[in-house]
């Protein structure tokens, strides 16, 4: 099956709304496709309807902000339910911990000689809450400061460079907490991004998996063909059930478009095999 179970809309940091993204799934060949906005649920009922409307199968996501061991982790939730009232609570208070770590990124790109950037970033999003470092990395590139997006997080924003600013997200059991009571699957995010070394890479997965975290991205735009086959067996050796999404965000910036992902590698479970 081709799914797709992680992109972004206008309502966190992508540029097409939720039921374009509906249409571009659709039109890529995606036969069962989740929105999953960073830190926000506000998108998914014109995502359901859109889906709907081309008869394509949709599963109701988000993409919650962790903080562990120091660093920042994406947790997906997958199947929720985005009433539930304690997901929404933890989504309201991350969102507004996003507009004080706006101000401080402002602040440091300030001091690099590079002004007004908090009102140029702001401009770009839906809602102050669901702004971060996409936005500024858009605005820098605008103003032809930087070339492309890839410039800005290797100069500016990535982390550890000069206008990274730490944030204390989420509670790696608080986000998995809210998805499982809210009836849905937790799956952690794209874990060849975060830089850890071997053993506390292998701590997260012990941790995650002790909390009730059943998923794992194994295929998805931000990993390598090698590392496709790294996190398989990673996925094998925990019993974590594999998902696949392209984490698309715009046409111009993606690696990868929506349902253009290679299939799952043998032997996974996929983690949708109970969703359809």
């Amino acid at each position: 099956m081709n799914a797709d179970l992680h992109c972004h809309s206008t309502v966190s940091d992508g540029v097409l709304s939720p039921a374009e993204l509906a249409m571009r799934a659709h039109a890529q060949g995606v036969a069962l496709w989740s929105l999953t906005d960073h830190d926000a649920v506000a998108g998914l009922g014109e995502a359901g309807n859109a889906a709907a409307e081309v008869g394509l199968a949709f599963v109701p996501g988000v993409e919650i902000s962790v903080t562990w061991a120091g660093r920042t982790v994406h947790v997906v939730g997958l199947n929720i339910d985005p009433q539930y009232p304690d997901l929404q609570a933890g989504l309201a208070l991350l969102r507004d911990g996003r507009i004080a770590r706006g101000r401080l990124i402002a602040d440091k790109l300030m001091q690099l000689g590079l002004p007004d950037t908090y009102e140029g970033a702001l401009a770009l999003t839906t809602n102050p809450g669901l702004l971060n470092r996409t936005h500024f990395g858009r605005y820098l590139v605008a103003q032809k400061l930087c070339t492309n997006m890839r410039e800005v997080f290797s100069r500016y924003l990535g982390d550890g460079k000069p206008a990274d600013v730490r944030t204390q997200w989420a509670r790696l059991e608080d986000a998995v907490g809210w998805i499982l009571r809210s009836g849905g699957k937790a799956v952690l995010a794209h874990p060849g991004r975060y830089g850890y070394d071997d053993t506390t890479l292998h701590a997260l997965f012990d941790v995650f998996k002790q909390l009730g975290g059943v998923g794992l991205e194994v295929v998805t735009g931000s990993h390598s063909p090698d590392q496709y086959k790294t996190y398989a067996g990673i996925a094998r050796q925990y019993g974590f059930e594999a998902s696949r999404g392209a984490d698309f965000h715009a046409p111009s910036e993606s690696q990868v478009d929506l349902g253009s992902l290679p299939p799952l590698p043998s032997g996974l479970l996929p983690v949708w095999h109970d969703m359809v």
